[in-house]
């Protein structure tokens, strides 16, 4: 079966932006999708009907198999119930793409609890209650895909997105050890890092920069890393503006010391320690 072509897509987030361009890309190379959306504005708050069902017409407008989804994600009963929706409509899930998210930007010197949780929320733990809720379809039928949505603000950091950024480098930490726990089920675990002009961007760059970062030059990126033909797993990879490529984690052979060292003599190889020059791919010395 080529491509994604009668697999079952949840996409959260998919009343719009990123997650609106997912969708109808993969309902157009013949997936049957589930759109997710609480329908709420940027900062999570409210909800409605309304962007589900406008995504949904379109794919069925355009020959496409779809159904709308409005449950909240961000607690462990919205996502067994968006998950049971793929399943009572299509019969099983095959692949989760975890998009949805809000911003509830500032300073930390700033940031209230209610901020930082309300975020985290809805980006990681809405992450692990959706993945959580399909994996054992994943287990069963021995396949599945599962793309989530990280940022290059988790990456690399931005100004006033701790919150954000921590929820977004929190979902990487996810999927790595989704693919290894999935790896005897034929289940891969990929991070995209999107480069677009949303909603969620609108006021965080330029115009001009936004003005080259159309959402739908990430879909088929996203698009493959769900299809068939993709192996790859564990994977992070930026994309936006036509442009695309992956981020890693490298380490250095750093600085080997026989017995406890003092401050001393930690200062005294710190460049050594931190010298990245000829360092290769990391990996987890415990496993």
């Amino acid at each position: 079966m080529p491509g994604v072509t009668d697999r079952v897509i949840v996409v959260t987030g998919a009343g719009g932006g990123l997650g609106r361009e997912y969708a109808l890309l993969l309902a157009k190379e013949g997936a049957q999708v589930v759109v997710n959306d609480l329908g709420g504005a940027r900062d999570g708050s409210g909800s409605g009907t309304s962007m589900a069902d406008t995504v949904v017409q379109e794919i069925r407008d355009a020959g496409g198999t779809a159904v709308a989804n409005y449950d909240n994600i961000a607690t462990e009963q919205g996502a067994a119930d968006l998950i049971k929706s793929a399943v009572d409509n299509f019969g099983t899930v095959h692949g989760v793409i975890h998009n949805a998210g809000i911003l509830r930007d500032g300073s930390f010197a700033k940031m209230t609890a209610d901020n930082w949780e309300s975020v985290q929320k809805v980006h990681l733990w809405g992450g692990y209650h959706v993945i959580r809720a399909a994996w054992p379809y994943f287990r069963e039928q021995n396949h599945g895909r599962v793309v989530v949505a990280a940022s290059t603000s988790g990456l690399f950091g931005n100004f006033g997105q701790a919150n954000y950024g921590a929820a977004k480098l929190g979902l990487v930490g996810l999927i790595n050890t989704l693919a290894i726990e999935g790896a005897r089920n034929n289940i891969l675990a990929n991070a995209i890092a999107p480069l677009a002009a949303t909603r969620m961007t609108e006021d965080i760059a330029p115009k001009e920069m936004l003005d080259k970062l159309p959402p739908a030059h990430v879909a088929g990126v996203v698009g493959y890393l769900m299809s068939d033909e993709c192996t790859d797993t564990a994977t992070v990879v930026v994309a936006g503006g036509g442009r695309v490529y992956r981020v890693q984690q490298f380490q250095n052979k750093g600085a080997v010391f026989t017995t406890p060292p003092s401050i001393d003599e930690v200062a005294a190889q710190w460049n050594q320690i931190t010298d990245m020059s000829g360092a290769e791919p990391g990996a987890n010395p415990l496993g």
